[in-house]
């Protein structure tokens, strides 16, 4: 099959949770199929991250979008109906370009990531159409609404409703539609839901394995430091839930790991937390920590941040919020918090408890080996592209 993926992203390097699914779901599809990739793009490409992508594409074509357009968007936008961020990644110069690229590659079916990408093809009619909406935008709107500062939530309101409009109206416009989790499924804003496929996050195995490296990092947190909720649990972890594990075990050092850290981030340095910035390879922050801790109190969708950890056999503890998604088994696959106290006593009593933390471990590392491949979780997506073309 010739497959035209549209992606708001260029899926390399992957520092965020959109573009590591999209590249390895590019990796799995195109030992299936002729990968025909369509990729917006706000900052400039490097050669070695296009030749990265290169590798898993018959053509390949990345449109650079304006920020003074994003921008003009955004204030056009608010006279509208139109979701704030499917103005911000829509421009029509790309437009034409995105027309072209289907006009000249003439493929059997269409695949976009994320609802921003929808209105690019909303009037191809000849062609089956797949979206995956990943998250559930509109609940992420929603929760923040609980959280942010009070200016933002006119906006915040405001957005929600928009996303609540336009999922739904993505969903009638493709012929079929993904997602990630069933608790982000049970979360989109219409009655149809259950007819949306679930296609869940995998971890490359051949890269994420337990390492044998002395371990000198006691807590480790990661993720893109620049997301609202990966900033909301970094601050909970340092202020909130460190505090208490140093009152028992004084010198505990937490790392804050992943690129763009916000300031609230980086303000949480000291000497006995590090906050790392963007780093070459995340599995080096990981092979060093004793225990990986995941406090999601925002935020929708399965964290690979678990998964990866999980697979190089790391205890792992989160949140009820996050492990709705994994489905990870309390107490013998990971350990669950919600209060500061509840964390703490977690993290306490796996640098404690050696037996404990290599328990959980291990079991968590099975539930991954069994469950999460990039293959294995790719496969219904793959069933969906080839029923969309009998």
């Amino acid at each position: 099959m010739r497959l035209f993926v549209l992606l708001s992203r260029f899926p390399y390097p992957l520092e965020k949770g959109d573009k590591l699914r999209a590249f390895h779901q590019l990796r799995i599809l195109s030992k299936h199929h002729e990968v025909f990739l369509c990729a917006l793009h706000e900052i400039e490409l490097e050669q070695v991250w296009i030749d990265e992508v290169k590798k898993y594409c018959a053509e390949l074509k990345t449109i650079r979008i304006s920020r003074m357009n994003q921008l003009a968007n955004l204030t056009s936008a608010v006279f509208s109906n139109e979701p704030l961020q499917v103005a911000y990644f829509y421009q029509s110069s790309a437009q034409k370009q995105v027309n072209k690229c289907i006009k000249d590659w003439k493929p059997d079916a269409i695949y976009c990531q994320l609802i921003r990408t929808a209105k690019y093809v909303q009037n191809v009619a000849d062609i089956p159409k797949v979206i995956d909406f990943q998250d559930a935008f509109s609940k992420g709107i929603e929760r923040r609404l609980e959280t942010d500062p009070w200016y933002w939530k006119p906006i915040l309101n405001s957005e929600l409703k928009r996303l609540n409009r336009y999922e739904q109206q993505v969903f009638k416009q493709f012929d079929y539609c993904t997602i990630i989790s069933e608790q982000d499924r049970e979360q989109l804003p219409f009655l149809q839901r259950n007819d949306v496929t679930i296609v869940r996050n995998g971890v490359e195995l051949e890269d994420f394995k337990p390492s044998f490296e002395v371990k000198t990092v006691d807590v480790l947190f990661a993720g893109n430091m620049g997301y609202p909720p990966n900033v909301e649990a970094a601050v909970f972890l340092e202020k909130e839930v460190m505090p208490l594990v140093r009152a028992q075990i004084p010198n505990a050092k937490l790392m804050l790991a992943g690129a763009r850290p916000d300031q609230k981030v980086k303000d949480l340095a000291s000497e006995l937390t590090e906050v790392t910035g963007w780093v070459e390879d995340i599995r080096d922050c990981y092979a060093k920590a004793k225990v990986f801790v995941a406090p999601m109190m925002i935020g929708t969708g399965l964290q690979n941040k678990l998964l990866e950890a999980m697979a190089m056999c790391i205890p792992c503890v989160t949140s009820t919020l996050a492990n709705n998604a994994l489905k990870a088994k309390p107490e013998i696959e990971i350990l669950i918090g919600e209060s500061p106290q509840e964390y703490a006593q977690h993290i306490i009593d796996l640098l404690n408890n050696a037996a404990k933390a290599e328990r959980i471990a291990t079991a968590g590392h099975q539930m991954v080996t069994n469950h999460f491949s990039w293959q294995g979780a790719t496969k219904p997506l793959l069933d969906i592209l080839k029923e969309s073309v009998q």
